[in-house]
C-alpha cells in the first residue's frame, strides 16, 4: 500500500505500508507488502502485556478497576485522569512514582504540557506515555514475588512471564525472537505481521487460546472498549476509532508507524507497519484497510478526518492531503 502526501496537484512524498489481516488460525484475508519479516510491535503490544499481568492475577490481588486496566494498555497523552489512574495503581501495589523507570517527557497533550510549563513544573516519569504499562508490570512483579527494582530486565520473572504470554498469542518461540529495548526501557519483541494479525484476531475472537489466556484478554479488551479515552486520550486516533466502533473494535498504535486492531464480531486481526516509521501515514492506511475489510467503521462520519487528512501551511491554509492508495492490495 502507498500513502501519498500531496501539495497542490503533485504527489510530494510517498510512504509504503505493509499490512496483513488474518483469522485466529492464521489464515490471511489480505496482505500487502512483506508480512513475514519481523517487525518490532512497540506499544501495539501493550494490550498483550496488560493481559499477561491480568492472567497472573493482578486484578484480583489489587482490585484494579477497568479504567486502571485500560491505562495499563495505554500510550496515554498525560491528561489528569490518566495520571490519576496510574497513581491509583501504584498506591494499590504499595509503591510510589519513584519506582517508575520509564524516563520523563512532557505530556503529549499540548494543553496539559503548556499548563505544566506555565506553572514552572517539569515532567516526571508518571507523565511518560508508558507509565500505565510500567505500573502494571510492577504489579505483576508484586504477584510473582520478583524484584521491582529490576522489573525492566529481560531476566526478571515478570518480563519472562510477559514474553511467554505474548509468544503464545502468535505461536512464536520467545527464545528465538529478535529482542530490542523499547523507548521506555522494557524488552520489545519482533514478529511478522501475519503472526501479529493472528494474535489480534485471537484478542477479538478469544479462540485458539488456553482458557486462562482468553479470560485475561477479554478483561483487557473490555477495559479498552469501555474506556477508550484511557488508552490514548481525548480526540486521539485510537480513542475515536474505538468510540466509533461502539464495542466492535479494539485497537492500539505503536511507535514507528505500527498499528494493530481486532474486528471483534468478525474475529479478525489487522496489523500494519509504515515502513519508514512515519506516524502521519498510519491513520489513512488503517482507514483504507478497514474499508478493504468491509468494516462500517471505515465510513463513520467522526473518522472522516483520518481518511484523507488535510495538509495545512503555517497560516492555516489547506495545501494538500494525505491519502492511501489501495491498488496494490492482494
Amino acid at each position: 500500500m502507498r500513502v501519498e502526501v500531496t501539495r497542490g496537484d503533485l504527489v510530494e512524498s510517498v510512504h509504503h505500508v505493509a499490512a496483513c489481516a488474518a483469522t485466529a488460525r492464521g489464515d490471511v484475508i489480505f496482505e500487502t507488502g512483506d508480512i513475514e519479516s519481523p517487525v518490532f510491535l512497540r506499544s501495539t503490544a501493550k494490550p498483550f502485556i496488560a493481559a499477561a499481568a491480568i492472567e497472573a492475577g493482578v486484578r484480583e490481588r489489587f482490585e484494579f478497576d477497568m479504567r486502571e486496566i485500560a491505562v495499563m494498555s495505554a500510550s496515554h497523552v498525560g491528561e489528569p485522569f490518566h495520571i490519576a489512574a496510574v497513581r491509583s495503581i501504584l498506591r494499590k501495589i504499595g509503591l510510589d512514582e519513584s519506582a517508575l523507570q520509564c524516563g520523563a517527557h512532557l505530556p503529549y497533550d499540548e494543553a496539559v504540557a503548556h499548563d505544566m510549563l506555565r506553572h514552572g513544573h517539569g515532567p516526571t516519569a508518571i507523565n511518560n506515555n508508558c507509565s500505565g504499562k510500567h505500573a502494571g508490570i510492577l504489579a505483576l512483579c508484586r504477584v510473582l514475588g520478583s524484584d521491582v527494582a529490576t522489573y525492566m530486565d529481560v531476566n526478571n520473572p515478570a518480563q519472562q512471564h510477559i514474553l511467554a504470554f505474548c509468544a503464545r498469542l502468535s505461536d512464536d518461540d520467545p527464545a528465538t525472537w529478535p529482542l530490542g529495548i523499547d523507548g521506555c526501557g522494557i524488552p520489545v519483541y519482533a514478529t511478522g505481521l501475519r503472526k501479529a494479525a493472528m494474535a489480534f484476531a485471537r484478542f477479538g475472537s478469544l479462540t485458539n487460546l488456553a482458557a486462562r489466556d482468553a479470560q485475561a484478554l477479554l478483561v483487557v479488551r473490555d477495559a479498552m472498549v469501555s474506556h477508550p479515552e484511557y488508552v490514548s486520550g481525548t480526540g486521539q486516533f485510537d480513542t475515536r476509532v474505538m468510540t466509533a466502533g461502539a464495542g466492535a473494535i479494539a485497537c492500539k498504535s505503536g511507535a514507528e508507524g505500527v498499528h494493530g486492531l481486532t474486528l471483534i464480531p468478525q474475529g479478525l486481526g489487522l496489523v500494519s507497519k509504515v515502513l519508514d516509521g512515519t506516524a502521519r501515514a498510519r491513520g489513512p492506511a488503517t482507514m483504507a484497510s478497514l474499508r478493504a475489510l468491509g468494516s462500517p467503521v471505515a465510513h463513520a462520519t467522526d473518522l472522516a478526518t483520518f481518511v484523507e487528512p488535510i495538509v495545512y501551511n503555517r497560516a492555516g491554509r489547506p495545501v494538500g492531503v494525505i491519502r492511501a492508495v489501495l491498488r496494490e492490495f492482494a
